[in-house]
Formats: C-alpha cells, sequence, structure tokens
C-alpha cells in the first residue's frame, strides 16, 4: 500500500484498520507526508511504529502499530515513483484534506492556482516529474506505473469530500487534460479505478501533555503518537482489482452507494463541527468539548440537525441513534478536540457541510436558521471573531469579509455561490444573524 498524507487522522485509521485486519502481517504501508515533512524522520527513527493512546470516558487504551513499512518527505520524488513502480502495489490511499484536491469552489480543477499551474507545465515536459499537488502526484505515479507495463492499482481517497472517489479521479483527468498529453489520459485508464468512502473518527492535535502520558504509560520516547476516540466508521464502495487488507474484519462496511452514509457523516458530524467551531469560538469556547456543554451551542446544535436530518435518506430511527452518539463523543473531555483545528478551511468545508442543506431547505421555501447561523458566524469569524482564521483561500475571503457588514455578508455569499447572494431573503438572514453574532 502507498499513502498520502502522513498524518494523525491517517495512523488512526487507516493504518489502524490495516494493523487489524487477520492479513495484516501481508500488507506494509509506505507513506508520504503531506503538511508536515519532518514526521517521515521522526517515524523512520521509530522504525515506523508509534502509539494510538485511544481515550475513552472510562479510561485510555495503549496500542503500539506496526503497519508502516517506510516513511517519506512529500517532495521525495524518487521514492514516490518507485513505490509505484513495484509490481505488488495494490492500493493507494489519500488523507490530504479538502484544500488538497485543487478544487475551485464549485468545483472542477483550479487551473487559476499557482500550484496547479506549476504542475501542467512540468508533467507537459515529463509525464514523470516531480509535482506539487496531490492529483499532480497521482499522474506523475501513473504515468511511472504504466510505463513500467504494471497493473491496475485501487485509488482510495479518504477525505470528507462528497463522491470523493468521482471528485479525486475528475481532477486526476482534468489535470491530465491540461497537460495536453493523451498517454496521461491512458496511464488512468491503464493503470487506476477509484473507490469512493466515507471516514469517520475524532483525531485531535496531540499535545505536549499527551506525549507524557504515553511515556508514563509505555515507558516509550515515542516522539509520534496519535490520540483519538474509541469510535471509529468506514464505508468504502469500489474495486480493488489488485487485493485490498481484510478491512471489513476490523469493522469497515462494504456497500453499493456510500452516499446515504456520506450526508450523514459530512452534515451532522462535520456541520455541527463546523457550527461550534465558528459559534462557539465566538463565544469563547475553545475545544469541541467545551462548545456542546454550553447550553446555548447545544440549542443551536439541535437546530441545525433538525433541518439536516429532513434530507436524510437513511431510516430516521438510525439518523437519531446516530445524533445521540454524536453527543456523547463531542462531550467526551478526554478528547481535546480545538475548535481552531476544526476552523481551517472553511472556504471547502462549509460548500460541502453546509450548503447542500442550506440549498434544499430554500428550495422547499424555508429560511433555515441553523444553516443561516453558520454562515453567518463564518463572516464573523473572517472578520476576527473567536478562533483565527487559517485557510487557503484566505487572501480572497478575508478582505471580502471587511467593512460595512451588509457588504460583507454579500461580498462572502457571492465567493460561495452568486445565487446565494441574489437570494435577498437569505442575505437579509445571514446579515441579520451575523449582527447578532457580531455585536460586543
Amino acid at each position: 500500500m502507498l499513502h498520502l498524507g502522513l498524518g494523525n487522522f491517517f495512523r488512526a485509521h487507516q493504518a489502524w484498520y490495516t494493523d487489524r485486519a487477520s492479513d495484516a502481517g501481508q500488507w506494509g504501508i509506505a507513506a508520504f507526508t503531506g503538511r508536515r515533512p519532518g514526521l517521515a524522520d521522526v517515524l523512520s527513527a521509530q522504525g515506523g511504529l508509534y502509539t494510538l493512546l485511544t481515550r475513552g470516558s472510562e479510561g485510555d487504551r495503549f496500542d503500539i502499530l506496526a503497519g508502516l513499512s517506510a516513511t517519506h518527505a512529500g517532495n521525495d520524488h524518487r521514492a514516490w515513483t518507485g513505490h509505484w513502480r513495484l509490481p505488488g502495489l495494490a492500493v493507494v490511499t489519500l488523507t490530504v484534506t479538502e484544500a488538497g484536491y485543487s478544487r475551485r469552489p464549485g468545483g472542477g480543477l483550479d487551473t487559476g492556482a499557482d500550484s496547479v499551474a506549476t504542475d501542467i507545465a512540468a508533467l507537459r515536459a515529463d509525464p514523470t516529474a516531480p509535482a506539487v499537488t496531490a492529483a499532480g502526484k497521482l499522474l506523475a505515479g501513473l504515468a511511472a506505473r504504466d510505463r513500467g507495463g504494471f497493473g491496475r492499482v485501487a485509488v482510495v481517497s479518504c477525505d470528507n469530500l462528497p463522491d470523493n472517489g468521482r471528485a479525486l479521479e475528475n481532477t486526476v483527468r482534468e489535470l491530465a487534460r491540461h497537460t495536453g498529453r493523451p498517454e496521461l489520459t491512458a496511464a488512468i485508464d491503464r493503470c487506476a479505478t477509484f473507490a469512493t468512502t466515507v471516514v469517520d473518527r475524532i483525531t485531535p492535535r496531540t499535545t505536549d501533555e499527551d506525549l507524557a502520558a504515553v511515556a508514563a504509560a509505555t515507558g516509550l520516547a515515542d516522539a509520534a503518537p496519535v490520540v483519538t476516540e474509541p469510535f471509529s466508521e468506514w464505508v468504502i464502495s469500489g474495486e480493488f482489482p489488485a487485493g485490498r487488507p481484510r478491512w471489513e474484519e476490523a469493522g469497515a462496511r462494504f456497500v453499493a452507494d456510500v452516499t446515504p452514509y456520506e450526508q450523514r457523516k459530512l452534515w451532522l458530524l462535520n456541520g455541527a463541527h463546523s457550527l461550534l467551531a465558528y459559534a462557539g469560538g465566538i463565544r469563547g469556547r475553545t475545544t469541541v468539548a467545551d462548545a456542546v456543554a454550553d447550553p446555548v451551542c447545544r440549542d443551536w446544535l439541535a437546530e441545525w440537525w433538525a433541518e439536516a436530518s429532513r434530507h436524510l435518506t437513511l431510516p430516521q430511527k438510525e439518523s437519531a441513534a446516530y445524533r445521540t452518539a454524536l453527543l456523547e463523543r463531542f462531550a467526551n473531555p478526554r478528547i481535546r478536540h480545538a475548535l481552531a483545528q476544526i476552523a481551517a478551511d472553511g472556504s471547502q468545508k462549509l460548500p460541502v457541510r453546509i450548503l447542500p442543506v442550506l440549498r434544499r431547505e430554500r428550495a422547499a421555501g424555508r429560511v433555515p436558521q441553523g444553516a443561516v447561523r453558520v454562515l453567518a458566524a463564518w463572516v464573523c469569524h473572517l472578520r476576527g471573531l473567536g478562533v483565527p482564521v487559517t485557510d487557503t483561500e484566505a487572501a480572497r475571503i478575508v478582505p471580502l469579509a471587511q467593512g460595512p457588514l451588509p457588504a460583507a455578508v454579500r461580498g462572502i455569499l457571492t465567493f460561495l455561490g452568486p445565487e446565494l447572494a441574489a437570494d435577498l431573503t437569505l442575505v437579509d438572514a445571514v446579515r441579520g444573524q451575523a449582527e447578532a453574532l457580531c455585536a460586543p
């Protein structure tokens, strides 16, 4: 297996499922970093071993995971293409976050981004050239595999995007077309299938206190432990032509269509996270547990869930049980999931977490106050309230949110979708909520 995006979530999720499969001994994972190149060196020095600290309400569990056979910096292009040329490569997984797909807010490859333009030029000159974007790296790897005459592998997106497998495939194919090299499209056809997944496991950033807890409990000086919650979910749809680990033995579910599970997770869990991150941050809360303990935030959460649940297709009883479980997960005080971490890249997250419900509600003639509150809180966040702004589109959206509030609301809604800014009832609702949230 090959993985791009060597971070905490991957090590608590896909690597954990692989470690728990009965055939785990037959599989090794070569993992490449995304945003933290130094992590590869840390894990390499530990032989790929790390501690998974599972924090439940009743106590901690410490497990040593050993599935990483190699770790590399994301810019180690020689190692990257070398793994693609291995005949035994069967699965390629990604956790690069929503922002890592280099897509425009409405979908499609963002050809105006400097990184995308750089990859187009590089791959046009040499199809296996070093690339910057995730799509470019995949394309260079597929070209290297095709040139070696090796078979197809399953490419598996594990990020919070609707229909993430198709989104990834479309992005890679669009990049190939822009290079003007037909052999790159042919390499995709000959060497890849794309699987769609839904992933779920809360994994906060590791703190110094976590490092100390691992050392005290295990006696090991682990420089790269991962903290997570007991709950996990992985729903998968797609073909694996070269085989895969027996993930189902660890609890993964294989289905024909992930859409019902995807909507439930994106709207109820991720949408709630965004609400708490922006609105809870404005109320001075710093973690999910802090925010969900706030009665006002709990009321806002219930309002949002009621709106979103109207549009779910899973049985109502199942969705209600999921919401109950979410409250328990969110309230776990032993998982310090920082709102600042969740708030990052709202420009990429809100279009898939909030806008689908908002658009369905407006089509039904309703003004959904829960969805409106998230947008209003995001506007206030971009104006400097609550947790700090960290966003790949900060240079565009922060200026839009400045100045008189009515203009700021229209500017942000135009960014999210021009039709939203043309909906005067919605504009008024967002402005009204923003005035209340932004008031001193």
